[in-house]
């Protein structure tokens, strides 16, 4: 049973943001719809492209490296899907991080996405750290904070749709989604790391002792 809720939340991720970042590919091709409020920023060009680039293939191969099962049998898989997703993470985040000083929703939506792209990449480059130096435990808990803000793209584009239920602009809209894109998702994967959902994840705060040192190496 446990097993399957497992499965069930991890193919339901996996579907959402092998979705989102196939789409969002149309912007770094230049195909498809595109909206001219992101079109329209300042720094649209080059950095939404850098932005689109590394965040959508983080999204689109992050849940990859969250199966036991890759990082136990395959490790060589593991470390280089781990290497493609940071790379990935930390372009998506210098571009993020840059666009959203040119966000035509203003200063309120530049703070939240700002937020976003450097609290992104801080995680990122303490994953890789903790890697670097065998903390493996360290690891696994920073890159859980990691995609759970590489998974904004997903929730985002849930939030969306709702703006209309609440009655108010568009803008006001995005800039609340600014923010509730990820804090929420940041805040989830802390309280699962400390085992706020061990009735229903039993493994969330159990540290990786006896993990196999070189399966999650860089």
């Amino acid at each position: 049973m446990q097993a399957a809720v497992n499965r069930t939340f991890w193919a339901l991720a996996a579907l959402l943001s092998a979705g989102v970042a196939l789409y969002s590919y149309r912007y770094f091709v230049g195909i498809g719809p595109q909206a001219s409020s992101i079109l329209g920023n300042l720094f649209a060009r080059p950095w939404l492209d850098v932005h689109i680039a590394g965040a959508a293939t983080a999204l689109l191969i992050g849940p990859l490296n969250l199966i036991p099962a890759v990082r136990q049998r395959w490790p060589q898989v593991h470390r280089w899907i781990g290497r493609a997703y940071i790379v990935g993470c930390l372009a998506g985040g210098v571009g993020g991080l840059i666009i959203a000083f040119g966000s035509l929703a203003g200063p309120i939506a530049t703070a939240g996405f700002g937020g976003l792209a450097v609290c992104w990449l801080i995680a990122n480059a303490q994953g890789w750290r903790a890697a670097m130096a065998r903390r493996f435990d360290a690891h696994r808990r920073w890159m859980i904070r990691s995609f759970a803000m590489t998974f904004a793209a997903v929730t985002l584009r849930l939030y969306l749709p709702l703006i209309p239920l609440f009655h108010v602009s568009f803008i006001d809209g995005y800039r609340a989604i600014s923010f509730l894109a990820w804090v929420p998702n940041l805040i989830l994967a802390e309280l699962y790391l400390r085992g706020a959902f061990a009735s229903i994840f039993p493994q969330s705060a159990r540290p990786l002792a006896g993990l196999r040192t070189p399966a999650v190496s860089l």
